[in-house]
């Protein structure tokens, strides 16, 4: 079975009227030509400091949602909606999810995910970033089956979690999900090497879009969009500008990598101790 697959690679701020236009202009771009699995980058709404994190915080479904589930009706196609601030009854006031969606072609969603690990950081030249200040972490591992593929689905710092990717593998995930922010320092000498490390130890998809560029508080985005395959070949690599990146996911390579490097089945859980 083959799937052709887009990244979507933005360079969102905080104007999400704006964004929305973005995205909806590149889905329609992506679709012409011939994707049928769409994916977008970590808070593809809203890119800005924390202080506008009340305006561009929505509910799922929400508005923004509901559009991306009339692109997936429009176009017939898998859409992965990268991840909003979602604001939810739940949580008290001025805290949110960092929560990725998938919509299915009929435009339902098919899974919700919310970001488990949190960046929480002091920094040697006395910057502070603190996730953990607005968002709230998740705490559930999420797959979804769609036309009989297995997505596992993630969140940007979520990658240097090596042991969510393995529970997202043994659940039988083909495809992992990594829409991300990455910034341009960690992003230079990381991002593709914990892609590919990702898609290398599970034998599994990896299609990770991303921001570029500057936005509001000074910050940059790395970039670099991939889709990498089993083998931890990247297929597709974005150019440092917002557009359509393109590959094709073989998902009978899966089973072939699988059966050449059988890890998954070597594994011997009994012998590991924490």
């Amino acid at each position: 079975m083959h799937l052709k697959t887009a990244v979507i690679q933005l360079n969102s701020r905080d104007d999400p009227a704006e964004n929305l236009s973005h995205v909806e202009r590149l889905i329609e771009q992506a679709a012409g030509m011939g994707a049928e699995f769409v994916a977008l980058p970590e808070y593809w709404p809203y890119l800005g400091p924390y202080s506008g994190f009340d305006r561009a915080a929505q509910t799922i479904p929400g508005p923004f949602i509901e559009r991306l589930q009339e692109q997936a009706r429009l176009h017939r196609i898998l859409l992965h909606g990268g991840s909003i601030i979602e604001r939810h009854p739940e949580l008290p006031s001025g805290k949110f999810y960092n929560t990725s969606v998938l919509i299915d072609r009929d435009g339902q969603i098919a899974a919700r995910y919310r970001k488990i690990h949190l960046f929480d950081v002091n920094l040697a030249n006395g910057e502070r970033h603190f996730e953990s200040d607005r968002i709230a972490p998740g705490d559930e591992i999420v797959t979804a089956e769609i036309d009989g593929i297995t997505f596992g689905l993630s969140v940007c710092y979520d990658l240097r979690f090596p042991e969510l990717y393995r529970l997202l593998a043994l659940r039988g995930a083909q495809i992992l999900l990594v829409p991300a922010a990455f910034t341009l320092h960690t992003g230079r000498d990381h991002w593709e090497v914990l892609l590919r490390a990702r898609a290398i130890e599970n034998l599994c998809y990896v299609v990770a879009p991303a921001h570029v560029g500057t936005y509001p508080v000074h910050r940059q985005c790395f970039g670099r969009s991939m889709i990498v395959d089993p083998w931890g070949l990247v297929l597709a690599q974005a150019p440092d500008r917002p557009g359509v990146t393109l590959a094709e996911i073989d998902l009978e390579q899966i089973d072939s990598t699988r059966a050449q490097i059988p890890s998954l089945e070597n594994r011997r859980p009994s012998a590991y101790r924490w």
